[in-house]
């Protein structure tokens, strides 16, 4: 069975990345082709990158990179829930990232995303930076708009609609997981 991780993109106070997170996951459960998980970053704790080599080198030298790895290391594919901040990802979201290199090599990833502006710049952010993972990024991406898919106390209140584009969207990522299994596999 492909397990697929819910990466949850943000940890400052008052965010909404979980809400929406767990959203996607009840939804995704209900699917018989995959097991879902979610990670959340806060729980995770990684400081700022502190590892003496780049990522690429597979060296990790902390307990917390060993960990990281080992956890990141059992996904076939990924869904990552980002805010957009200044027009791009959350630090917390990017060091994360950096922190691995082979790990998420030939992997399959999809963006969920939230904003002023749906999160679209956020996205395009992660998408050139899965390619230099060696991400494949599907095309679907599920948007939300913080003035309409947010109550005024922040409650997430999307529209029935929005499942069919997860469903859309994992209908992608699922294949592509599947078929990237392989490729590691054979590696």
């Amino acid at each position: 069975m492909l397990k697929i991780g819910i990466i949850v993109g943000s940890t400052r106070p008052g965010r909404k990345s979980d809400q929406v997170a767990k959203w996607y996951y009840d939804i995704a459960k209900s699917r018989p082709d995959a097991e879902f998980e979610i990670i959340d970053l806060a729980d995770v704790n990684l400081p700022l990158y502190d590892e003496p080599l780049p990522a690429g080198y597979h060296d990790y030298k902390n307990e917390h990179t060993q960990k990281w790895a080992e956890k990141i290391a059992q996904y076939d594919g990924f869904v990552i829930v980002t805010a957009e901040y200044n027009h791009s990802v959350p630090a917390v979201l990017k060091n994360a990232l950096d922190y691995l290199y082979l790990e998420w090599n030939n992997k399959a990833v999809a963006f969920v995303s939230y904003g002023s502006s749906n999160g679209v710049r956020a996205v395009n952010t992660l998408r050139l930076i899965a390619g230099e993972l060696q991400m494949a990024d599907v095309r679907q991406q599920v948007m939300f708009n913080v003035f309409t898919d947010f109550d005024e106390n922040n409650k997430f209140i999307p529209a029935d609609s929005k499942a069919e584009s997860v469903n859309d969207q994992l209908n992608q990522l699922i294949p592509w997981s599947k078929a990237l299994k392989s490729v590691r596999e054979n590696i």
